[in-house]
Parts: C-alpha cells; structure tokens; sequence
C-alpha cells in the first residue's frame, strides 16, 4: 500500500521532471505524455482510494515517537484526494487548449507544466498525510511549486502577485508552526485521530493558551483558505493563467488551506475542547464577516476573473463556518461544500478562460451579446451560476442547505445569524453572476460584435460539460454523497 501512495504522490512530480529530458518530435506528442501520466496518475488514485481505509503508515522517523513522516488514508484522504484526483486530468486537458493562446506559452511550456503537474502529486501529499508534520512539509512545498505558476507571464502584475502570494502564504506556514510545536507539546502523538489527540489533563491546566495557540494556527492556515483579512492576495493571483487560478481558487491551494483547518481542528485539537469557548465565537464571527464581504467585492468588482476570485473568498469561508460549528453534521456540511464549489468554481474559471481566449474578452461590460457567439459556453457559465446561488437541482443548493440545517441544529446564536448570513451571500451571488449571464444573453451596449469569437474546441467544452453534468448529478442525486460525507464526519471513516 505504501508503495502505490508513494506512487501517486511521486509520479507527477517525476512525470514533470522528465518533460526537460525526453525529447519530444511534435507537440502532440509531448501533451500525450503529460496527459498519459497525469491520467495515469488519477487512475492509480482511483485504485487506492477504492481499497479504503489504512493504517498509520510510519515512513521515517527524525526524533523520537511523535516526528514522523507518515501516511494515512481515511474518509478525509478520499473526499479530497478524490477531488483533486477528479478534476485534475480534465483541468489538464483545458489547459493544451488554453495555454495554445498564452504569450508564453510556447517559451515556457516545459517550466509550467512541470510545476502544474507537480502540484498535483503535493497535494495528493497534503491529502494522505498521516500526521501534522507531514501535511505541514506537503503544505509548505505546495506555496513552493505554485509561485512559479502565478509569475508564468513574467509581467510586472505576476512578479508582484506572486511575492504576495509567497509573502502571505510564508507568513500563515510561521503561525501554523506555532500551533504543530504545542501540539507536539501537549499531544499524545501529532497522528490524525478523530476527536483530537491533545492530553486532557495537562490540556485543561493550559486552555486559555491552547485555544490562543489553535487561533493562530487556524489563521495561518487560514491565510491560504483566503480568511479576512489574509485574503487580499488571491484576487491579485488571478494575474496567472486561468488553468492556475481555476486550481488556486477551486482546488489545490485554497482547498488545501480549508481541508488543513478542518484537520486541525477535528483530528488534532478535538471539536470537544473547542466548541462553547470563545475562540469559537470568534472565528466564527470572523469567517460569517469574510462570506459577506467576499459576496459585496463581487458585486463591486467590473474584472471578470478577479469577480469569480471574490467570490471565492465568499465560499471558502462557507466551508469555515461549517468546520467552527464544530458538530459532525457541521464538518458534513464542510465537506459536501468543499467537493461542491470545487467543482462549480473550477467550471465558472474555465468558462472565464474561454471568454478570455476566443473574444478577448476580460471585463463584465465587454460581455454583452457574447451569448450569441459562444452558445455553447454560455450555457454551462449559466448552469455554473446557478449552482453557485444555490439554485434548487443544483449541487449548490444542496452543499448550503447543509450548512443551513447544522447550524440550525447546533442551537448557537451566532451560527443562526451565519444561516441569515448565508442568505443574504446568495442573495449577493444571484447578482453578481447572473449579471454576467443576462448581459452575456440580453446585451445593454454597444460593444455587441466579437469580431471572431465562437465557442472553443472540445479540449474545452469537454471539461465545461463534464462539470456541467457533475452539478446536474450531485444536485439531483446527492443522498450517496451526502451519507458518506456524514460517515467521514462522524469518524466512521
């Protein structure tokens, strides 16, 4: 078992290498390859989730009984493993198309496809870590090999978006090191183990400084789940190709952030010593102030992708405020979020990257009567949309309905205002994208012509129908998904 977790993790890393040794005759061939290992890879993924849970996998060990390099699959591995492992190969498949029309595309193809694909094995790292030390060290390699995917055009906007990004993303990984040192202080072992590890007795002599500790490291890692206020630096990021701002904001790094709270929250410190103190009043009215002010930047914003980037932060911190209710059915709805907008957002990114391609088309004004020319594209942003407002038959509905009824359940105050929150975001969300939709369908001015636009080729739409579907399946057929991510909240999984 090991060796096919190694192999997951290793083989888009290695894959990405040999793009600078192997010679390739045409460009096609080169794309069959990095397609070839890529769906390779999410196969193999398929295979081991398949076989279900393990054991803690010790690998190394550096010092003592605690400081181990580690792997472990549970039902939090498969949800998000098998999220990423979904989505990548389609992500990769729109990006042959997408990056045909990059500047640089051509001059640093091997460069950029060595550390997409990379990204893909780290995060798979991040999704099997046996243990706190070894998420934080895939954590930390993960800002390492997408800083050169947010600087790929080399322009001054990607040189400093990317340093914010590092600088941001160095400062959350010092503040989540804080919260692995006391863990290894005050723990019984730095292992993932549902219900927490901390040693109660010399736990409870020390509360008040655990739960400063836990807030910390909860906005360090925060800081990549884009949390107010460490969130500034992921609409700047949408500088990066749209097949990286898709992965940033739908998959990899921001997802990566939400699923290390969720850890740290239910699998290191414990929910039970968490819930009812005030360091859960107050994260959590700091994620309902982040879903508000991500929802209002959107309906501000005019830039096409940096709107979907707000919007983002909105959701992101839906999953936060699933995770602080601090409840198993709190976590359910986390993670039914989290595989939801994972799929929606990636889907709204990629139709942008289409308007971006064929009509050249980058702000919300400049979209009026590109309906018309790109049909095909429309009517999966349309879909898209609608999932994200949380129309009904949709995955959207059902992902907030979640977090709605295990906030209502847990009886606290303040997550009652969460759920009015949570209306008001949808609310907010109808606007800023159907915007888009009806100018798209019913244009207001006069920049109605597109010279040359049309719908993109099928290493596009491929990918668009795919997640079109997906939101149509898991809105209308969500009862299998929604048992087992209630499995893997009540730590049956």
């Amino acid at each position: 078992m090991i060796g096919l977790i190694l192999t997951v993790i290793l083989l888009p890393i290695v894959g990405g290498i040999f793009l600078h040794i192997l010679k390739f005759k045409t460009k096609k061939g080169k794309k069959l390859y990095i397609f070839g290992y890529v769906i390779v890879n999410s196969f193999l993924a398929y295979i081991l989730f398949s076989h279900g849970t393990t054991d803690y996998i010790r690998v190394i060990n550096f010092a003592g009984e605690k400081l181990d390099f580690s792997f472990k699959i549970d039902g939090m591995s498969i949800v998000f493993g098998g999220l990423v492992s979904a989505l990548w190969p389609l992500a990769t498949l729109y990006s042959f198309a997408y990056m045909e029309h990059e500047q640089n595309g051509r001059i640093h193809e091997n460069i950029f496809y060595s550390f997409y694909t990379a990204t893909y094995g780290v995060t798979l790292g991040i999704a099997m870590s046996g243990n706190m030390l070894t998420m934080y060290c895939f954590y930390e390699l993960l800002t390492l090999v997408t800083v050169p995917l947010v600087m790929h055009t080399l322009s001054h906007e990607a040189v400093a978006a990317s340093r914010k990004y590092f600088y941001y993303s160095l400062g959350g990984a010092a503040f989540a090191f804080i919260g692995l040192i006391f863990l290894i202080i005050f723990g019984d072992s730095l292992e993932f183990v549902y219900g927490g590890v901390l040693n109660l007795s010399s736990a409870e002599q020390n509360k008040n400084l655990l739960l400063f500790i836990y807030f910390l490291a909860f906005m360090g890692f925060g800081v990549k789940a884009a949390v107010c206020p460490f969130n500034s630096w992921l609409p700047q990021a949408g500088v990066a190709p749209t097949p990286v701002t898709a992965l940033l904001h739908a998959v990899a790094v921001v997802k990566a952030g939400a699923f290390a709270i969720m850890r740290l929250t239910y699998y290191s410190f414990g929910a039970d010593f968490l819930r009812g103190t005030w360091v859960q009043s107050l994260l959590m009215a700091i994620v309902i102030f982040t879903i508000l002010y991500g929802s209002s930047m959107a309906v501000k914003e005019t830039h096409v992708k940096r709107r979907l980037a707000y919007s983002t932060i909105s959701n992101l911190s839906y999953i936060l405020f699933g995770a602080v209710i601090m409840t198993p059915l709190g976590l359910a709805g986390a993670l039914c979020h989290m595989v939801f907008h994972g799929v929606m957002k990636i889907c709204a990114f990629f139709c942008a990257g289409a308007f971006i391609t064929q009509a050249h088309v980058n702000y919300v004004y400049e979209l009026d009567g590109l309906a018309r020319k790109m049909p095909k594209v429309f009517a999966v942003f349309t879909v898209s949309s609608l999932a994200l407002m949380g129309a009904p038959f949709l995955c959207g509905f059902v992902s907030k309905w979640q977090l709605a009824v295990a906030a209502i359940d847990s009886g606290t105050p303040l997550a009652l205002v969460g759920v009015g929150i949570l209306l008001v975001s949808a609310l907010l969300t109808a606007i800023y994208m159907l915007t888009m939709v009806i100018r798209a369908y019913f244009p207001t001015g006069a920049n109605t012509v597109h010279e040359g636009a049309s719908d993109p080729d099928f290493r596009m739409l491929l990918p668009l129908f795919a997640f079109a579907a997906a939101m149509l399946v898991f809105g209308v057929y969500s009862e299998p998904f929604v048992e087992f991510f209630t499995s893997v909240a009540n730590g049956l999984l």
